[in-house]
């Protein structure tokens, strides 16, 4: 029987490529989407169509109740065993001029959202005494960016609620890690960042793939990577 995963923000660049290497690498994938959910469940169809197993699911994140709803409502086919937390967004500005809302919703996704989701998967994953659980920050949250107070605030919370939750979780063969990309190529980064700024800003002069980072989650959620646990590991092409 296939171990079931559910990658939050599935319906994104680096969520899709992550869906895809889950499912490729044989298990049953809950595409997670919000306000994508079309997305989601091309995701989906595109693992279905290469011979795996894979639904879409919608639901806010920084919603408990509605959260929890859904979640229990998937857990009624069996525990999810892998959990992808890669849900998140930015809304940058300077912080002087910052306003609230800026700040409440880039942490209520990224930080609330994590403890929605994972909190009510914990117990059920216990039982199996075998889970992995994988949360997508930023090298914002490592070394701080000017324009991105929130978002740099945001991560560095979930390394710290990653490295306290592996404690937790390590007596029951669940390990807890975290992955900090630098520069990745999707469409929105192709736009923001020339080819010129890129080879100032990345030792490696060039981005990173999502299919990179959707690798390294793979390598974190197999039994090769037991014994990794509590560490945040950036994928950065040498960036500081």
């Amino acid at each position: 029987m296939k171990k079931r995963a559910l990658v939050t923000g599935g319906s994104g660049d680096i969520g899709r490529a992550i869906c895809l290497a889950l499912g490729t690498a044989e298990f049953e994938v809950i595409v997670h989407g919000c306000t994508h959910g079309d997305r989601a469940q091309a995701v989906a169809q595109s693992i279905r169509d290469k011979g795996g197993a894979a639904e879409a699911v919608s639901f806010d994140v920084t919603d408990f109740d509605q959260t929890r709803e859904m979640l229990d409502q998937i857990q009624t086919a069996g525990p999810i065993q892998v959990l992808v937390n890669n849900a998140g967004i930015h809304d940058d500005g300077p912080m002087a001029g910052m306003a609230r809302e800026q700040w409440k919703r880039v942490i209520d996704v990224s930080l609330n959202g994590f403890f929605n989701v994972t909190q009510p998967l914990l117990l059920p994953m216990i039982r199996t005494r075998w889970g992995r659980i994988v949360t997508i920050t930023s090298i914002s949250g490592l070394i701080g960016n000017r324009g991105q107070v929130n978002y740099a605030a945001a991560k560095a919370g979930l390394h710290g609620a990653t490295k306290a939750l592996a404690l937790e979780l390590a007596s029951r063969h669940i390990t807890v890690n975290a992955i900090a990309p630098g520069l990745v190529s999707t469409p929105a980064t192709q736009e923001l960042f020339d080819p010129d700024t890129i080879g100032r800003l990345v030792p490696m002069k060039r981005a990173g793939t999502t299919e990179e980072v959707a690798g390294l989650v793979t390598y974190l959620i197999s039994d090769a990577a037991a014994y990794v646990s509590g560490q945040i590991i950036s994928i950065n092409g040498a960036q500081a």
